[in-house]
């Protein structure tokens, strides 16, 4: 088995943590004995504070992965939660742990069918699950889709927008779901520090939604909790705003400096508002995945339809334009 020079399969952020959040680590490691402030109301209050937001409609919890799974278990009961394929991989596992029942539905060319999304909705549906930008084909969606989608849709199902690439997106083509959370109580948005922040390790995120929506989520907090730790390198990283945009800045310049290079190729590569490229190669997904790990440059194939390739250090996608040519010759 080659050794792995290059992991680009898990969507991380290569770049260095943000300024003063190894400091800020540092110096919670002398309360980890203690339990401080336990669900995360200091947190809390910070991210509401910086939205403008009342502190009842904000949830931190401990990743977006985790407030996806309280959202579904609070709101999801024994309904049905429709999602697109191909989208976060997780969703199904994630409704079947509330004992919800999924309803994928599909995406032609690899774009999120809205009106099929609405079409799916049934009396018996809770839930609606979107990922902006989608994870793993990196299309965004933008506020008047999104806006004609709500529209569409009957007064009793919940809108959950997953904007866990959200910084990594031009923000003038992607819907601002905090934007329409404020003006339509169905529409909840979870956001994440893993990639943008850095804080993959840390497992920090949070939820946005109205009073009603965000007061079931709360009684699991005690069991999803933020880390000391965790919270201390949050409100660093959050001091750090400006370093962390222009981190997703360069991190977004180099995804599409790949995407250029996989399209001069000849290849189908779609526009990204992620940290990572969706490459649709047909019958030839799973060769050019076991080509580049012969090579120690690790990607992933999703369900068959593509392959997703994460961005990473400058060096790592060089090895994947050099290995890509080679593969393509």
């Amino acid at each position: 088995m080659p050794e792995i020079e290059h992991q680009l399969s898990l969507n991380e952020n290569h770049s260095e943590p943000l300024p003063g959040v190894r400091h800020a680590i540092e110096e919670s490691l002398a309360d980890i004995h203690r339990t401080l402030d336990a669900l995360a109301t200091g947190l809390t209050a910070e991210i509401a504070r910086r939205h403008a937001l009342d502190p009842a409609r904000v949830v931190a919890g401990a990743g977006s992965g985790a407030l996806l799974q309280q959202f579904l278990a609070a709101h999801a009961g024994a309904g049905r939660v429709v999602h697109a394929r191909p989208s976060f991989e997780l969703y199904p596992l994630l409704i079947r742990n509330a004992f919800a029942e999924p309803v994928a539905v599909p995406s032609p060319g690899d774009h999120q069918d809205l009106a099929a999304l609405a079409a799916a909705v049934t009396p018996e549906t809770r839930v609606v699950l979107l990922c902006n930008p989608n994870n793993p084909t990196g299309e965004v969606l933008g506020e008047n889709a999104l806006r004609a989608f709500l529209d569409a849709l009957p007064p009793h199902v919940l809108v959950l927008i997953d904007e866990a690439y959200r910084e990594f997106a031009d923000p003038a083509a992607l819907a601002d779901g905090l934007a329409l959370a404020a003006t339509d109580e169905r529409v909840a948005v979870v956001r994440t520090f893993s990639k943008s922040h850095g804080l993959l390790g840390l497992r920090v995120g949070y939820l946005v939604a109205a009073e009603a929506v965000a007061a079931p989520v709360r009684p699991t907090l005690p069991f999803y909790r933020v880390p000391t730790v965790a919270q201390a390198a949050a409100l660093a990283a959050l001091e750090a705003d400006d370093v962390m945009r222009e981190r997703c800045a360069e991190v977004a310049a180099e995804r599409d400096r790949v995407r250029a290079g996989l399209r001069e190729l000849g290849w189908d590569v779609p526009p990204s508002g992620g940290n990572f490229l969706w490459l649709r190669l047909g019958g030839r997904n799973k060769s050019f995945v076991d080509h580049l790990a012969a090579n120690g440059v690790v990607v992933r194939e999703i369900g068959g339809a593509g392959v997703r390739v994460s961005t990473g250090t400058p060096e790592a996608n060089d090895a994947v334009l050099m290995l890509a040519k080679e593969f393509a010759g």
